[in-house]
């Protein structure tokens, strides 16, 4: 395209910060989270504290600290919560007071040989709180720092390409610049957008053509942070190419990542590089992290149900596994078999410490870069569609906004979902008012029923339903989803248990032992307190007729192995053969296999509830 052409529409758009606004657990989610180590980072950690670079000091002054308020800010607005508030403006303040006569924002970024001395890679995520803030607060600073900026790397790109990091994610600062375009439709903004293009890697070949089929060395475009990024890049381009073989490229990269570095939470591995299906190979929080927006991006992008679902199962099950549940700690990587999280050598590239629970474990960056998952769900779970309003994703929330015609609507969502079936709606409206509502009904639905004023439909499942009448002040909608347990045939052909967007993990005994630090941030080991080398009696056609399913009231930390609110009961028998190899899970002994062991029943919680887990268990054999 040239530069003077517009974009092509996206096929939803996100509602401005603050337009959704959390409820019932997921605001006691994003409360824990600002009572833990996102609300206090800057007081414990230097890199994003008063001495950053960020601020004029002399501590780290590249990625972290915009790192940290790409989540501290949506995370202060969606809980109204006034220091926090304060603590996101000295950032925001940071970056557009850094900014110097050229458009340069910040300090030079250059922290080592291998990044230049002026590195880009940090500006894209600057844009990234600055576009939020923006939405919150309409400040008039925001829109012409972000512009000089876009000119500063116009003319700066001929002759300093982009190269390092800021090259591989690119698509960051794209997805901002088209942003910025639709609110001021400067022209240059265009150009700019191409002269990235074109210099950046080019992800859609890279999934189109995807040659990283086996656990891999330490490559910039096998980093596993890099491929969750670089997903959102051929549906984020899309909009500018009008090409159907860039769109096609994301469906590729997902199926390749899955079929040859899956893992049953929804991530990929990546141990910091592709690491294969092995299910005790780790996936980096900033990967989860950054996959999640990826999909909030592609789903703007495409509205495709089919990235919703992969949304909530992340949310649910890999966001909250790889914290504490206080969120006071978190693990640089999480297994989707994880027996012992402890200080030793395992086969993966990271440091021996990279599955402990800490401050800093491993690396930094996920210490910086985690606080976005649950502010950024959140506020995802509503988007406009044409005329009306989409339920992209669920939760309990509410919802404040204008139509297209500048109608007034609000929506007050009621549910205990993904632990309940049940989702109520109820319109806040000045008067009736036409538009048009999408219900998304999740391909893993058995059944779907919408009651409306008007009578009762059956949905169907993987779609956006569609619900296009006069509604009344007041009117109620309810979504009644039905699910049943399912069986996941995996590695060596294990099997993982699922029932809607939840999939079950063994709950395992804990011992948390303080290495160093200071509680409640210091960092632990955790070993396991009873068995975990389990198989399971189940049939795996029919995993319902083998497991019992067993309903807990939600309490105030539902993401914890003491508050589960469910529980799948199923019979199993320890597998001797099986046990510990390097620090972790040894393979699974492919199924089916055999135990003399007594049978046990075996107690299965939500994956996401889990700190020591087996996801992927073997069969045992059915004659015994």
């Amino acid at each position: 395209m040239t530069a003077q052409q517009p974009l092509r529409p996206n096929a939803m758009r996100r509602l401005p910060l603050g337009q959704v606004m959390p409820a019932g657990w997921l605001k006691e989610q994003l409360q824990i989270q600002a009572a833990g180590l996102s609300g206090h980072l800057d007081e414990i950690w230097d890199d994003v504290g008063p001495n950053s670079r960020w601020f004029g000091g002399d501590v780290e002054g590249w990625e972290r600290g915009p790192y940290y308020a790409d989540g501290l800010l949506p995370l202060a607005y969606l809980l109204q919560d006034a220091e926090l508030k304060k603590k996101a403006q000295k950032w925001v303040d940071a970056f557009i007071d850094g900014q110097d006569s050229s458009g340069w924002i910040g300090p030079r970024q250059g922290v080592d040989s291998r990044n230049p001395e002026y590195d880009p890679w940090p500006i894209f995520i600057v844009f990234k709180v600055l576009q939020q803030a923006f939405e919150v607060t309409e400040d008039p600073r925001i829109l012409p720092c972000m512009l000089n900026f876009g000119r500063y790397l116009l003319k700066a790109l001929p002759e300093r390409p982009l190269t390092s990091w800021a090259r591989f994610r690119w698509a960051d600062l794209l997805i901002c610049l088209q942003w910025l375009y639709d609110q001021t439709q400067e022209s240059f903004l265009l150009e700019l957008a191409e002269l990235v293009q074109q210099q950046g890697y080019d992800w859609p070949q890279h999934f189109a053509r995807f040659r990283y089929k086996k656990k891999q060395g330490v490559h910039m475009e096998t980093h596993v942070v890099n491929n969750a990024m670089g997903l959102k890049t051929p549906a984020v381009w899309f909009r500018h190419s009008r090409d159907e073989a860039d769109k096609e490229a994301l469906y590729t990269g997902l199926r390749q990542l899955d079929a040859f570095h899956g893992q049953v939470a929804g991530v990929f591995s990546g141990d910091e590089h592709l690491s294969g299906r092995h299910p005790s190979q780790g996936t980096e929080l900033c990967a989860v992290v950054e996959y999640m927006y990826s999909l909030e991006c592609v789903l703007e992008s495409l509205g495709d149900p089919e990235h919703a679902d992969r949304l909530e199962k992340i949310a649910f099950n890999a966001l909250p596994a790889t914290f504490s549940p206080d969120m006071w700690t978190h693990q640089y990587d999480q297994q989707a078999n994880q027996v012992l999280c402890s200080v030793g050598e395992k086969h993966w590239s990271n440091e021996p410490d990279a599955n402990i629970f800490g401050l800093e474990p491993n690396f930094g960056c996920c210490t910086a870069n985690m606080h976005q998952g649950w502010p950024k769900y959140a506020s995802s779970l509503w988007m406009r569609r044409g005329t009306g309003l989409a339920a992209v994703a669920y939760g309990p929330c509410s919802v404040a906004t204008t139509l297209a015609d500048g109608q007034r609507v609000g929506i007050l969502e009621e549910t205990d979902y993904p632990f309940r079936d049940a989702i109520r709606l109820t319109l806040d409206l000045d008067e009736p008012t036409p538009f048009p509502l999408y219900l998304r009904i999740p391909a893993w639905a058995t059944g779907a029923v919408i009651q409306t004023p008007d009578g009762s439909v059956e949905a169907q499942a993987g779609t956006f339903h569609e619900l296009s009448q006069l509604w009344q002040p007041g009117d109620q909608i309810t979504l009644e989803l039905q699910r049943t347990v399912v069986c996941q045939r995996r590695h060596h052909g294990s099997a993982s248990l699922l029932y809607g967007p939840l999939v079950f993990s063994l709950k395992i005994a804990e011992q948390w032992q303080l290495l160093h630090g200071q509680p409640p941030y210091g960092d632990f080991e955790v070993f396991p307190r009873s068995p975990w080398n389990y198989g399971l009696h189940l049939d795996p056609v029919d995993p319902s007729s083998s497991v019992q399913l067993v309903e807990h009231p939600l309490g105030p930390s539902p993401f914890s192995p003491q508050g589960a609110p469910l529980q799948l009961l199923v019979q199993g028998r320890v597998v001797p053969q099986w046990g510990l190899q390097d620090n972790w899970a040894a393979d699974i002994p492919a199924s089916p296999v055999r135990s003399r062991e007594p049978e046990e029943t075996v107690t299965l919680i939500p994956y996401g509830c889990t700190n020591l887990r087996i996801s992927e268990f073997p069969l045992l054999v059915t004659d015994e």
